[in-house]
């Protein structure tokens, strides 16, 4: 390969690093940029028979998030809080009364549901869970 042709290559190199080093820190600023924007959602259950509300209450890590729970909660409940970056919002509402407890959980972002379940009974395992809409608002 002659000097010419070497030269040629390496700017061409050199240009594609150029250019893959912007777009990845452009993909830096943006992941950075989501995390630390906040967003707010507001939690509301309703039914009967609730024995306690387990919520995400913004603290902790993204995809950590530290959670806070209200015994003997009075329904309908509702509760507002600020999450962050990529953090989801969570709404666990339990009953032990199997039999006759009857919930609905829904999480709202500026008028938008994220998540609405309704069941009977124990909702330990479901409640509701909505994905974060930080990047995908504009």
């Amino acid at each position: 390969m002659n000097r010419f042709a070497r030269s040629v290559c390496g700017a061409v190199a050199a240009a594609g690093l150029a250019l893959g080093a912007t777009a990845c820190s452009e993909a830096v600023d943006t992941v950075d940029k989501a995390v630390n924007d906040t967003y707010e959602v507001t939690y509301e259950v309703t039914g009967d028979n609730v024995d306690s509300i387990s919520y995400h209450d913004g603290g902790g890590k993204a995809l950590e998030p530290s959670v806070t729970t209200v015994d003997k909660p009075e329904l309908p409940w509702t509760k507002t809080v600020t999450l962050r970056g990529i953090m989801p919002s969570g709404v666990i509402p339990a009953a032990a009364d199997l039999t006759g407890a009857k919930v609905t959980c829904k999480i709202t972002h500026k008028g938008k549901v994220l998540a609405e379940e309704s069941g009977e009974g124990l909702m330990t395992a479901g409640g509701c869970i909505g994905e974060s809409p930080v990047g995908s608002e504009q």
